[in-house]
């Protein structure tokens, strides 16, 4: 989903790099190294490889190269957020719940969609928040659980 979001306010957990056009995938692999290295800091630590990177050696129509990023950043639950906001003061005076409750909708997928917006908003602090260490903790208190 595109929408407004500042990466510089999340982390991100994973990217995708498409380059398009001649170049060589050493170049590509030490410059996306550089990039994870200097900003370290926008990047989870708890995820290793987490940027990957494809090559095309056909440049588009008019150009020489051409470089397409996505990302999966926990920016996005201030979009969320947002949405959240926006459809609970909706819900709360029943806007246009007539049009979905007339086509078959009951009042309690409404109820519970609002739930699951507002764990998803969790869920991504939980993942800007969350360190290496903590989650190899989790990972070993699972084993111990097991046994």
């Amino acid at each position: 989903m595109m929408c407004a979001a500042d990466p510089r306010q999340g982390r991100y957990l994973t990217c995708a790099v498409l380059f398009r056009g001649k170049l060589s995938s050493k170049e590509i692999d030490d410059e996306m190294l550089n990039i994870v290295n200097k900003h370290s800091s926008y990047f989870v630590e708890w995820i290793p490889n987490n940027v990957k990177a494809s090559i095309c050696d056909i440049p588009p129509k008019g150009l020489d190269v051409a470089t397409t990023f996505i990302g999966n950043s926990t920016a996005i639950q201030e979009t969320w957020k947002r949405v959240g906001e926006q459809f609970s003061l909706m819900y709360r005076r029943k806007a246009f719940l007539h049009w979905y409750t007339g086509e078959g909708m009951d009042e309690m997928e409404f109820s519970e969609a609002e739930s699951n917006m507002n764990d998803l908003v969790s869920e991504y602090q939980q993942y800007q928040d969350a360190t290496a260490e903590e989650t190899i903790e989790e990972y070993e208190g699972d084993d111990t659980d097991e046994m």
